[in-house]
């Protein structure tokens, strides 16, 4: 008897010979990925986007290894770096759509300056950062998203550093989007891609996600169903949440939404002598 093996509509996006993946148990990743793939299908469907003309580009880290997992033209480049070769992949065919991916460590800490400037340019790039609060892979240092207080690997006494509140940096800059989800709202990742897919300039997606294994370790959330639940309890959504909302604190709650929505002239637009 022939074995039959069921296939899933979103396996077309995917490379399933890298199939299972290198993430932990618990791991958000995979809850955010298929959201954003899901988003990418109906643009597709809809004949906005063409398949061969998305290219996705990951630095080092977790997240950043979602690039590998993709069926598409995809990069896998130095830690930090993801947001410049994007740049640089963008002008040299502006007709592309691309996307980056990575975490708070990466593009937040290494690539920190990339952001900032790519958000001034409003360069035509979505980049979603997933904010699991350490530097997961490399063993659970300190980031510049870590709450203030907690231990980790290299603050065992507690983080003296307030964190770095990412989506009100970028939105201070001239990013035309700026949007944060949660792992455990995967219907709103799923919303704001397809919104952001549609749009021109640069456009900045926060997700927060879960890392039992690691930053769920240091604060004593090891197992992947309570880490969840508790983040599902910390979340609040508003449509357009003000800037003073931005900040994460875990035991206030974080606020999830669109921060800043505009269409102001992108980098490209710009670039071919155009400002409308």
């Amino acid at each position: 008897m022939a074995l039959t093996i069921k296939t899933h509509p979103l396996d077309r996006h995917l490379r399933t010979d890298r199939i299972p993946t290198l993430y932990c148990p618990g791991c958000g990743l995979g809850i955010g990925l298929g959201a954003m793939l899901r988003g990418l299908q109906k643009r597709i469907d809809e004949g906005s986007i063409s398949p061969d003309s998305v290219v996705w580009v990951g630095g080092i880290g977790c997240s950043a290894r979602l690039s590998f997992y993709v069926n598409y033209d995809s990069a896998h480049v130095l830690h930090g770096r993801a947001i410049p070769f994007a740049v640089g992949v963008k002008l040299a065919n502006p007709e592309l759509t691309v996307i980056v991916v990575g975490g708070d460590g990466d593009i937040a800490g290494i690539g920190g300056n990339h952001l900032l400037h790519a958000a001034r340019r409003n360069i035509d790039i979505i980049t979603v950062m997933f904010t699991n609060f350490v530097y997961a892979m490399t063993g659970g240092q300190v980031a510049p998203t870590t709450p203030l207080g907690v231990r980790t690997t290299t603050t065992p006494h507690g983080n003296p550093e307030p964190p770095l509140d990412v989506v009100k940096v970028v939105s201070s800059l001239n990013a035309n989007y700026v949007a944060r989800a949660s792992i455990t709202t995967p219907h709103y990742i799923e919303q704001y891609f397809y919104k952001a897919l549609g749009m021109r300039g640069f456009r900045f997606i926060e997700v927060v996600s879960t890392c039992p294994e690691v930053y769920g370790r240091h604060i004593g959330l090891r197992d992947p169903v309570e880490m969840y639940n508790e983040l599902k309890k910390r979340v609040t959504y508003k449509p357009r949440p003000t800037l003073e909302e931005a900040a994460i604190n875990w035991e206030k709650g974080i606020v999830i939404g669109e921060y800043i929505v505009r269409d102001n002239p992108g980098f490209i637009d710009f670039l071919r002598g155009g400002n409308k």
